[in-house]
């Protein structure tokens, strides 16, 4: 009796103790299935956690083909340091990544700048929302430094600062922004290369790309955005959501781009009006933003747009005097971001909407310029000029696919963990309950 008696208790034990881990486990955050809302920004895995600091006395250093994270307060300012030689062109960016329920304003926007010792500016860039579009999306701007035969500022070999500044308004949500930044290089050249910009190039569109839509779904930040080619590309978009797409541009190339929005369900003869709805933006490789599209609005009908005609991809383009055709300077993975107002949503329902996109790239590749050593990012390999026909070419895929693994493999350690403890209290009480005492 005895016997029976203490194995009911460790039965029951054993059953508690189980018990508790299916409660506990149970009680473990677990990533949804399917968000209510658009997906957040994907920021590149592999970036290092950087804190910018307020003066150029505390700047830390940024490495060349490198990505960090930080994030910047409302009228807060991000110091980093560079150490350059006296012959490589340095590029960095920060993308700004508003939180997707906050608040945003017209003079809202960040500025990048990059300088020397001396304080002197190299290049600058800002990046805003404008009166169009007053919703939180992602912003990208870059800096550079150039080494340029006849320049006299920003030649030398030492330290330069990247200096990163987010200017807001009260209206706006004072949350933080979070913060991609990359800094790359450009080599320098064998021999002199040209030093003025071209003179003329073929402005008129070709003829609308042919042949059948293909499904292709957008990535949602530049690391994981999805490949396209040639063609016409259907996707899905929901209010507030950006979506992200690259497109190989070799030397001598030019790309042509346009977006459908389509008509929202059930609207007739539309009921509504959102202004500022949806917009399309252009990025190079070192992801300075080369051109937007016309903002549009929406009143429940189908709407479209494209960007302006952009010149061949051309090393000389970078002397130009005109915005965003001097930033068709280099080849390599050129970056579509498509954005769809929240209001959208308020206004004609939650969607999805559809969405077409045109890509062209149009003349034969050139040759590079004579690089001293490999362009890396500035370069179109030869299996990227082939145009994706089908599934997911992207790193979207390998993103999804890992976010899932590293959740079920999170799930099965924390599971493992719980009933191993469980099983472990268990033991413990059997244990002592079968051993001998006084009574």
């Amino acid at each position: 009796m005895k016997w029976q008696r203490s194995r009911g208790r460790a039965a029951s034990a054993r059953a508690a103790a189980v018990g508790a881990a299916v409660c506990v486990l149970a009680a473990l955050p677990v990533q949804a299935g399917a968000d209510s809302g658009p997906s957040p920004y994907v920021f590149d895995p592999g970036a290092k956690r950087i804190s910018g600091a307020a003066t150029t006395s505390g700047a830390k250093q940024l490495d060349a083909d490198g990505t960090y994270r930080d994030s910047i307060e409302p009228g807060g300012t991000r110091i980093y340091r560079l150490n350059l030689d006296a012959r490589t062109n340095a590029y960095v960016s920060a993308v700004a990544v508003p939180g997707a329920a906050s608040t945003v304003a017209y003079g809202d926007k960040i500025e990048i700048s990059l300088q020397n010792s001396q304080g002197s500016d190299c290049s600058s860039n800002d990046a805003q929302f404008g009166t169009a579009s007053k919703y939180p999306r992602p912003l990208a701007a870059y800096a550079y430094r150039l080494v340029e035969k006849g320049a006299y500022s920003c030649q030398e070999a030492g330290p330069y600062y990247v200096v990163i500044e987010r200017t807001g308004e009260d209206s706006s949500t004072p949350e933080p922004w979070e913060l991609e930044i990359r800094h790359v290089s450009e080599p320098e050249l064998t021999s002199p290369g040209p030093s003025e910009a071209p003179s003329g190039w073929p402005s008129a569109s070709p003829e609308p790309v042919g042949g059948e839509s293909r499904a292709r779904a957008g990535g949602t930040g530049f690391y994981d955005a999805a490949e396209l080619g040639k063609g016409e590309w259907t996707a899905e978009i929901e209010p507030g959501a950006s979506l992200f797409y690259r497109v190989p541009v070799d030397w001598g190339q030019q790309i042509f781009a346009g977006a459908d929005l389509g008509s929202a369900a059930g609207t007739g003869s539309g009921s509504g009006f959102v202004s500022g709805a949806f917009s399309m933006a252009l990025y190079n490789p070192a992801r300075g933003l080369v051109d937007t599209s016309n903002s549009l609005s929406y009143n429940g009908k189908q709407k479209t747009t494209a960007l302006d005609a952009l010149p061949p991809v051309a090393y000389e383009n970078r002397f130009g005097s005109r915005t965003g055709d001097k930033e068709m300077r280099f080849a390599g993975w050129y970056y579509l971001r498509v954005s769809l107002s929240p209001e959208v949503g308020k206004e004609f329902g939650p969607g999805p909407y559809g969405l077409t996109l045109r890509v062209d790239v149009t003349g034969d590749p050139k040759g590079a310029p004579a690089y001293a050593g490999p362009a890396g990012d500035f370069s179109v390999d030869p299996d990227d000029r082939q145009a994706p026909t089908g599934g997911d070419t992207s790193r979207t895929a390998a993103v999804a696919d890992n976010g899932t693994m590293t959740l079920v493999a999170a799930g099965g350690i924390g599971m493992g963990t719980v009933l191993v403890a469980g099983l472990g209290v268990w033991t413990l009480l059997a244990r002592r309950r079968a051993a001998p005492g006084p009574g």
